[in-house]
């Protein structure tokens, strides 16, 4: 497989994601990581400062990985790129379901469009970025759940709303 497309929010990006990414160059040649420039739930990044973390993120991938954001449907940017492979990480049963339907109806918008589902490492199976900003909000230690660069920013955001997130 050449190339593939790892969609997601990354609100922020995460060690689980950062695991999917090192998974999926196992499959693929290059890895785009798409950042979704209008997620269903208003993010506390904006798209610029999700994008610019991920880029520190995966800045050892070298040419292999790059990160791009796309303003519309995940299948509009695709069909744009000339991609017909997504990654998605599924963490268990729940995401599981969800993750299909997505699946089946991206298949509908793009009869090409192949998802292959990834499960991550254990230790990530329990991770993602509403338990991360909690963590943040709450003053704990996120140097098992995030690159020292996301830790950082999390913390000037917490800073800059008064603590809030």
């Amino acid at each position: 497989m050449k190339q593939a497309i790892f969609p997601g929010t990354f609100d922020p990006v995460t060690n689980g994601h950062l695991d999917l990414v090192q998974r999926a160059m196992h499959i693929c040649e290059h890895l785009v990581v798409a950042v979704a420039g209008n997620p269903p739930k208003e993010p506390l990044f904006s798209t610029d400062e999700r994008t610019a973390m991920i880029t520190e993120a995966v800045r050892g991938y070298g040419d292999r990985v790059s990160v791009r954001a796309f303003p519309g449907l995940l299948v509009s940017f695709a069909r744009e790129i000339g991609i017909h492979l997504v990654i998605r990480g599924v963490r268990g049963v729940s995401d599981f379901e969800d993750e299909f339907r997505m699946a089946l109806a991206n298949r509908r918008l793009f009869p090409q469009f192949e998802t292959l589902f990834l499960m991550p490492s254990e230790i990530y199976t329990y991770l993602n970025s509403s338990l991360v900003k909690e963590i943040a909000r709450l003053g704990g230690d996120l140097s098992h759940f995030v690159p020292p660069a996301v830790e950082r920013a999390l913390q000037e955001k917490l800073a800059s709303n008064g603590g809030r997130i």
